[in-house]
């Protein structure tokens, strides 16, 4: 949490793309007819002919057909892409995603115009990139399915830039957390690390106190209260009781 990993990827599609592509964010309601297509109701023949449902472009449909029209490089940007049920949402288009598979065509259930006559193929030039919270205990890891169709990428946090952007109380906060868990977390509580976001005054009038209490503090003792970092429960109550001498 708080390494800017949505921010990396709107810079990828911004240096890498020319902006020539798109971001969508997944979430629990997010569904196959959304992701991929299905059918929808069409709100402009509703006068005459009463609610009529048609079949609809999804995401993936919509990205392949400006991927092809257009020629250039084309990046899906998926941010969130753990909070929803992923491999419900892919559903067969998972078979699309293989690793080194190209020239991959499934059937669709409906006839989506002239670009996907009732079927589908990626196009070379789609690129999907997905960010994730993989510290969101309260969400499902991947399928591994759907794990193995990706490549993965861990962002951890940049001391550097709490050095360039954190005050004096930012950076012994971030140093003295980055030591307890280095020391302390194993391997799978050591992604709970929180990033250097959480030690970045935004503006010069930002006091480093009032963001440590209202943003670092609550993300810790939520670790708590889930029993997230169980196994180094004392260090971290430790850290917050020298946290609450510093903010008051």
């Amino acid at each position: 949490p708080g390494t800017g990993k949505t921010r990396m990827a709107r810079k990828i599609l911004d240096a890498d793309f020319g902006g020539n592509g798109r971001s969508i964010q997944f979430h629990p309601g997010t569904s196959y007819e959304v992701f991929v297509g299905g059918l929808a109701p069409d709100m402009s023949q509703t006068k005459d002919v009463g609610l009529q449902f048609r079949p609809k472009m999804g995401h993936l449909l919509e990205a392949a057909e400006a991927a092809s029209e257009n020629k250039k490089d084309y990046l899906l940007h998926i941010d969130e892409i753990n909070r929803a049920d992923l491999a419900k949402i892919l559903g067969e288009a998972i078979y699309l995603f293989e690793p080194n598979k190209e020239d991959r065509e499934i059937k669709l259930s409906y006839n989506f115009g002239e670009m996907f006559p009732g079927k589908i193929c990626l196009p070379k030039n789609l690129y999907i990139l997905g960010t994730m919270n993989s510290a969101d205990r309260s969400i499902a890891i991947l399928d591994l399915a759907v794990r193995r169709r990706f490549a993965f990428l861990t962002l951890w946090p940049d001391p550097q830039v709490v050095r360039d952007q954190g005050d004096e109380l930012m950076q012994e906060a971030f140093q003295k957390l980055l030591s307890l868990f280095v020391e302390q977390a194993p391997d799978d509580g050591f992604v709970l690390l929180p990033g250097h976001a959480y030690f970045l005054k935004k503006k010069a009038s930002d006091s480093a106190k009032i963001l440590l209490a209202s943003t670092l503090r609550p993300l810790l003792f939520e670790y708590l209260q889930q029993g997230h970092v169980a196994s180094f429960a004392d260090e971290i109550r430790a850290y917050l009781d020298w946290l609450d001498t510093k903010i008051g």
